[in-house]
């Protein structure tokens, strides 16, 4: 995995303003590395660097339709913080059905506001 840091990724996406401008990860990673060749490993390593940006409170969104990029404007955010919110969500609904608990006494247990 050459040159995926998350200062990298966040100076490629520095390039990536607003969701008309997203790319995916693919393509994010040949921009990361300036390679046409990446490996599955590369992808996972921009992800990694993703979730770091983000746990770091850069704005870096992220969806299927339209790939990775900088949020240009509140709007942009809160559509993606709603989307990461809605696919946790679905992981505890599956986790509560796997544990046979309702999800509100997960919800319960894990805190999570309502």
């Amino acid at each position: 995995m050459n040159n995926i840091s998350p200062d990298r990724v966040l100076q490629v996406l520095s390039r990536h303003i607003g969701a008309e401008n997203g790319v995916t990860v693919t393509k994010l990673a040949q921009e990361v590395t300036d390679s046409l060749l990446v490996s599955a490993g590369d992808e996972r390593a921009v992800r990694a660097a993703v979730v770091e940006l983000r746990k770091a409170g850069l704005h870096v969104c992220a969806h299927p339709g339209s790939g990775y990029y900088m949020a240009r404007d509140e709007a942009e955010l809160v559509r993606c913080c709603s989307y990461l919110f809605d696919r946790a969500m679905c992981s505890l609904e599956q986790v509560a059905a796997m544990r046979r608990e309702s999800l509100p006494d997960l919800r319960g247990q894990l805190r999570l506001p309502t």
